[in-house]
């Protein structure tokens, strides 16, 4: 059974940093690529940020280029965000994700709420 559970989110002031993670299980995890997406109150849900299996390509939505950072740890199967200079626009739900084939798989989420 493939698992995705995050964690990391919370109350933060404009400016300030958090780190999410995500960690996985039921999946051989280095051999996958993996994405992070955040769906804001009342909007569909939105990419944030990708990275291949092997940690060495990564791309990011134009709003977090250059504050957030993608990373993985392919010993530990975990997925991390970095965000810095967080903005009230980015409060949000963040969600890591996964595809297997057509199979798609998604974590439960965690909450970014930055206050201005």
């Amino acid at each position: 059974q493939v698992r995705l559970v995050e964690s990391g989110g919370g109350l933060v002031q404009a400016g300030g940093s958090l780190r999410l993670s995500c960690a996985v299980s039921g999946l051989t995890f280095s051999n996958f690529g993996m994405n992070w997406y955040r769906q804001a109150s009342g909007k569909g849900r939105e990419f944030v940020a990708g990275i291949s299996a092997s940690g060495g390509m990564r791309n990011y939505e134009d709003p977090v280029k250059g504050r957030f950072t993608i990373s993985r740890d392919n010993v530990k199967s975990t997925l991390y965000l970095q965000m810095n200079d967080l903005k009230p626009e980015d409060t949000a739900m963040y969600y890591c994700k996964t595809s297997r084939g057509r199979e798609n798989f998604w974590g439960q989420g965690t909450l970014v709420t930055v206050s201005s």
